[in-house]
């Protein structure tokens, strides 16, 4: 115990930015880069502009030529853009997806190095720590997999949802190590302090507003994705015939697989708003004599406000497009705040296991 203390001290006092804790914020950083990047290949309809995988046009290189790439869908006719055999790309989009994968194999190297450190560190930061950081790793490779079905499959609907979840997931999974990391470092955050019964109250709840968010990530990044991302306009544009209303009603006549998909998401959205709002309002009427519930209160507002948000963001998506023309930034700008309203959804679940975790390791003296 006294060894262990010592290397505690140790890390408490290095100075913040040579703790090992910054390797997750690290990875995290990187990870919503990879994020972002990767919905720019999205509204730049640039998922197929390298159809092999590692390489890209059999180089490893993205400079290639309208002429190059004629000559590569010669020699394999398998690998010819869903578009047709005369679509070209430019250098650009074939530079955005060629970043994108750089980007996953540039981030490899801290991962496994916060592998490397966590395991090294097992005496100091917990075994909690070191399993976090395995399944990390294994989430990188996953990752990777799902990156080289995508293109495989041509960017179909499912596949590009599901990597969009699994990078939602690798992300909350460095959140966690970070917080693990902070926790042996000795940072007094009152969550930690909240009783059984708050937790035994309240722990569901937050894993169901978790999952009701990704739930609705995952649903517009289908909606986004199905038919090549044509049905943008299923709905018409402009307000309020496309927002609030669908084809200048709130209850359009579901007469093509565009409308209905819109409409989809649309009675999603408000459905996991109504989960938030009413996740709130029993949460503080029945925590309301429960100070440590503050942090807790703050995540679930933020959630529902991120939420609000990128609702307004999505809206505004259809509203100022012009006919063939939508925004395309604020499709990205959608996406991130999906990424973000998740990401906070899912602190609240984190700080109840940290502290469920800190309860254990105070009665089993580690």
């Amino acid at each position: 115990m006294l060894k262990k203390g010592v290397h505690f001290r140790l890390s408490m006092d290095t100075a913040w930015w040579r703790r090992p804790s910054i390797l997750p914020l690290v990875i995290f950083v990187m990870a919503i880069l990879i994020i972002v990047v990767g919905g720019s290949i999205r509204i730049n309809d640039a998922g197929e502009s390298c159809p092999d995988w590692p390489m890209c046009f059999g180089t490893y290189g993205f400079d290639i030529s309208p002429e190059e790439q004629g000559k590569y869908w010669d020699e394999n006719p398998d690998q010819i853009d869903s578009r047709g055999e005369n679509h070209r790309y430019t250098v650009f989009e074939i530079f955005v997806e060629w970043f994108h994968r750089l980007l996953v194999g540039i981030v490899a190297i801290p991962i496994f190095l916060n592998l490397i450190i966590s395991r090294r560190k097992q005496e100091t930061y917990g075994r909690s720590n070191y399993y976090a950081s395995i399944f990390i790793t294994a989430m990188l490779i996953i990752q990777a997999a799902a990156g080289a079905t995508t293109v495989f499959f041509d960017n179909v609907d499912w596949s590009v949802a599901l990597h969009l979840s699994l990078a939602c997931i690798f992300s909350g999974a460095i959140i966690w190590q970070y917080l693990l990391m902070r926790v042996k470092e000795g940072v007094g955050w009152k969550f930690l302090s909240v009783s059984k019964e708050f937790i035994s109250l309240n722990k569901k709840r937050f894993d169901s507003v978790a999952a009701s968010v990704l739930f609705l990530l995952i649903l517009g990044a289908w909606v986004s994705s199905t038919a090549g991302g044509q049905y943008n306009q299923s709905c018409s544009i402009g307000f309020p015939d496309a927002w609030p209303q669908c084809n200048g009603s709130l209850l359009p006549s579901i007469d093509g697989p565009g409308v209905l998909i819109q409409m989809i998401h649309r009675v999603g959205a408000l459905v996991i708003g109504l989960v938030l709002v009413t996740s709130i309002i029993k949460f503080k009427n029945q925590n309301a004599s429960t100070p440590e519930s503050g942090p807790y209160s703050k995540f679930l507002h933020a959630t529902a406000g991120f939420w609000f948000l990128n609702l307004l963001i999505g809206a505004s998506y259809v509203i100022f497009a012009k006919s063939g023309d939508f925004p395309e930034s604020l499709s990205l700008l959608h996406l991130v705040g999906g990424v973000t309203c998740f990401l906070v959804s899912l602190i609240c679940p984190l700080m109840v296991r940290l502290s469920m975790i800190s309860k254990r390791e105070s009665l089993t003296g580690e």
